[in-house]
C-alpha cells in the first residue's frame, strides 16, 4: 500500500504541467485523494466487508466528485487530472500509468452480470468527457479522446475520436498532443464541398444557382455561409 500510494503521488508530480510538489499532491489534490480512498475500499471489498467498503467509497465520492466502485481494479500510477465527475464501475480495470482526465466514464453498458466494464492496458490516456462502455479491452499505450464514445475493443498504441468512437491509424508515433487529432466529421465535409465545388467549376451550363456553402480556407469558414 506505502508503495502504491509512492507511485500514486510521483505519478501526478510527472504529468501535471503545474509541477506541484509532493505536499500540494498530498494536500490538495483530490484524483490523488479518490484513488487512496478507493485502495482502502477495495481492499475491505476484497476480503468480505462489502458495506464498510461501500461505506467509505461514498464517503470518498462526496469528498472527491470520483465515484469508483469498490470491487474496481486500478494499477499503479494512476492519475485523475481534475477528478471531478469521474465515474469507474464494478469490474473495471485499469492498468499501470494510466491518466483519466475529468468527466470519464468507464462504465458499463445494458444490464449484464458478471465482468461488465472494460478493461484499460497500461499508459493509456482517455480524455475529458470520455465514455467508454461495456466488457471491451482498450490497448496498451492507446488515446482516447475528450468526449469519444468507446464501444468496441481498441488495439495497441491507437488513438480514438468521435462517436461513436473511431480507430484513427498513426504512420508515426504521436506527440502527446491532443490538438493535433483529426475532425474525421469536419475533414470529411471539407473533402465533400471541394468536390462540388469543383464540379460545378467544370459545368458548361454556367455558374450554380441558389446559395453555395464554400469550402474552408485554410481552414476557416466564411461567415457570410452561415445564419449567426
Amino acid at each position: 500500500m506505502l508503495a502504491a500510494i509512492r507511485r500514486d503521488i510521483a505519478a501526478a508530480r510527472q504529468r501535471d504541467p503545474a509541477a506541484p510538489t509532493t505536499l500540494e499532491v498530498i494536500f490538495a489534490y483530490p484524483g490523488v485523494h479518490a484513488i487512496w480512498g478507493h485502495r482502502i475500499s477495495h481492499w475491505l471489498w476484497k476480503r468480505g466487508a462489502r458495506v464498510a467498503a461501500r461505506t467509505l467509497a461514498e464517503i470518498t465520492r462526496i469528498l472527491t466528485g470520483v465515484d469508483i466502485h469498490p470491487g474496481a481494479t486500478l494499477g499503479p500510477g494512476l492519475f485523475i487530472d481534475h477528478a471531478t465527475g469521474v465515474v469507474i464501475g464494478e469490474t473495471a480495470e485499469v492498468g499501470e500509468d494510466v491518466m483519466l482526465y475529468h468527466g470519464v466514464t468507464l462504465g458499463g453498458s445494458g444490464r449484464d452480470t458478471g465482468k461488465r466494464h472494460p478493461t484499460i492496458g497500461d499508459r493509456v490516456v482517455i480524455g475529458a468527457g470520455a465514455k467508454v462502455l461495456g466488457a471491451i479491452k482498450i490497448g496498451d499505450d492507446s488515446r482516447i479522446g475528450a468526449n469519444a464514445v468507446v464501444v468496441k475493443e481498441v488495439p495497441s498504441s491507437a488513438v480514438v475520436i468521435g462517436v461513436p468512437g473511431q480507430i484513427i491509424s498513426r504512420a508515426r508515433p504521436g506527440t502527446g498532443d491532443d490538438s493535433m487529432m483529426p475532425d474525421l466529421v469536419g475533414v470529411s465535409l471539407q473533402s465533400l464541398f471541394t468536390r462540388v465545388a469543383k464540379l460545378e467549376a467544370q459545368n458548361d451550363g454556367g455558374p450554380p444557382t441558389g446559395r453555395v456553402i464554400r469550402p474552408p480556407e485554410a481552414g476557416v469558414w466564411r461567415g457570410e455561409d452561415f445564419s449567426i
